[in-house]
């Protein structure tokens, strides 16, 4: 179900073949660059209204990662890691593409597209929100957590 109603659920993109569908490993991927320059541009593009990361909203507040975002992410059932999009290692741009904000999970048998940048804004910077759209997503994609 599309988080809020907001419209229907966004295709599953999918690279992987038939194998184990256990979530190892989330990746969210920024839509700013990570080197200083592009920090501070994406910083006052935010001020001015120019630039808008539904991703950067959830995970940080006016500097640094906010302490909601911090606490939910050591309490996920796997590592969650970022990267912005001149960062991505080559087999998480190959996954996520051009759309972004994006958040990605990892199989043993490759990359599903779990929330996509519609979903993220839907969250409206809730670490809440996004925790239900993740496990929303998760299920939507026939995937499973570890257990244990």
């Amino acid at each position: 179900m599309y988080p809020s109603g907001a419209g229907p659920s966004p295709t599953i993109h999918v690279v992987r073949t038939e194998g184990d569908t256990t979530v190892s490993r989330l990746v969210g991927v920024y839509d700013a660059d990570g080197t200083l320059r592009g920090e501070l541009a994406y910083w006052v593009g935010a001020r001015l209204g120019r630039a808008h990361c539904a991703l950067c909203d959830i995970t940080h507040g006016l500097v640094r990662e906010r302490g909601d975002w911090i606490a939910c992410r050591s309490g996920l059932p796997v590592p969650f890691e970022t990267f912005h999009r001149d960062d991505r290692p080559h087999d998480v741009a190959i996954a996520t593409g051009t759309s972004l904000p994006v958040v990605v999970g990892e199989t043993a048998a490759g990359w599903v597209t779990l929330v996509d940048a519609a979903e993220l804004d839907a969250c409206a910077g809730s670490v809440d929100r996004f925790v239900t759209a993740l496990d929303t997503a998760v299920a939507r994609a026939g995937l499973t957590w570890p257990s244990g």
